[in-house]
């Protein structure tokens, strides 16, 4: 089963993602854990993303395809993956669609989670993170025992520099307009599936899992 995952910050594509390969064993492939572990172990590729990432600049899609598609060459995927943050683009999405095609492959479905724009700030901007174990929590709806420390270790809990609301708003809508010709690109194959982020975390599985059997 070959899936990709889409949806906005916050909308909780990451607990999602970490239930459907517990359930389906499959690997799940992030294109941002692929670039840290290829830079951390100073692979080529690796070398070639540091150099636009240290300037801040985005990485080609080029470089992008390229380390995505070797990753999925690797024998853990024969019997499917989870891609999470790749495709980005519709020219990565037909890179990925002929890569799988050469191997008489396909994307099977993609999930799209949709979270409307004030929910997502509201997740986003409540997030706290420990400083010490990075256990997370939410002000409103996952607090701590005790405002501001952490239940597991004691540690400090901060708010990332990203999850401010004029960040957290900019990064919403830099997604919508990339995404929005790649949804529409799934949408001509077929082989989306449109699911509400908001119903909660187990009955948002609960249909994804009836979609995928």
């Amino acid at each position: 089963m070959n899936l990709v995952l889409l949806g906005p910050p916050g909308a909780g594509k990451g607990t999602q993602a970490a239930k459907i390969i517990e359930k389906y064993g499959i690997p799940h492939i992030s294109t941002g854990d692929i670039f840290r572990s290829n830079i951390k172990e100073g692979t080529p590729l690796g070398k070639k993303a540091k150099e636009y990432m240290d300037k801040g600049e985005l990485v080609p899609d080029s470089l992008v395809i390229e380390i995505a598609t070797d990753r999925l060459d690797r024998d853990d995927c024969r019997e499917g993956f989870l891609l999470d943050g790749f495709p980005r683009t519709v020219t990565q999405a037909k890179a990925l669609d002929d890569h799988l095609a050469v191997k008489d492959k396909k994307i099977d479905h993609v999930l799209d989670i949709k979270v409307e724009k004030e929910e997502l700030i509201s997740r986003l901007t409540g997030r706290r993170v420990c400083r010490n174990c990075g256990a997370t929590y939410h002000a409103v709806n996952i607090p701590p025992k005790e405002e501001g420390i952490c239940d597991i270790c004691g540690g400090e809990l901060y708010q990332r520099a990203d999850d401010n609301r004029e960040t957290v708003e900019n990064r919403i809508e830099v997604y919508k307009s990339q995404t929005a010709p790649l949804i529409n690109y799934y949408e001509k194959q077929g082989n989306i599936k449109h699911f509400d982020g908001s119903i909660g975390l187990e009955n948002l599985f609960a249909e994804i899992t009836g979609l995928l059997g």
